[in-house]
């Protein structure tokens, strides 16, 4: 299985709208309540795309995965204990495997993709949050190695703050 990785595209907003909804969906049948209608919404999705943001992970014609790389992050993110908070840091935003291809690596390979592509552009750690009822992001990013550096309570409840400090390629 072969991913490859681009930047994503305004002809694919609708497939990538649709990819996260069929995702949220999948969650709350397993009972992880994160996202919704409110989050993350198709305009998210648009900016991404228009700040050059955004990367699609594809096989074939579809679209396996979706995930953001940026420098933004919530006020919250303040509070965390960052192990070395003057060295270079990318956050990770709404990492999504297309349910179609969901329990077969994809995550993995894409988060062994997007630690590459960070540490070859001197970045030296990646950040993100991942919501505390969701074992399979958690489970996700505990193997690659991301350690918890705080908490942040939004509107879905509790979201624990993460990072993984990168070798350099």
């Amino acid at each position: 299985m072969n991913i490859q990785y681009r930047q994503a595209k305004a002809a694919d907003l609708d497939g990538i709208a649709a990819l996260a909804g069929q995702a949220a969906a999948r969650m709350v049948s397993q009972g992880i309540d994160q996202w919704d209608e409110l989050y993350p919404i198709r305009e998210d999705f648009e900016q991404d795309i228009i700040r050059g943001q955004l990367t699609v992970g594809m096989l074939g014609d579809e679209i396996a995965v979706i995930y953001t790389i940026n420098g933004e992050y919530e006020p919250e993110y303040e509070s965390a204990k960052w192990k070395d908070p003057d060295k270079p840091f990318c956050i990770l935003h709404r990492l999504c495997v297309n349910p179609l291809f969901q329990n077969q690596g994809i995550a993995r390979r894409t988060m062994e993709h997007i630690e590459q592509e960070a540490a070859a552009k001197g970045i030296r750690a990646i950040r993100l949050d991942v919501f505390s009822q969701n074992p399979h992001a958690l489970k996700l990013y505990r193997n690659r190695g991301f350690e918890e550096v705080g908490t942040a309570r939004w509107r879905k409840g509790l979201f624990y703050l993460m990072e993984k400090y990168l070798e350099l390629y």
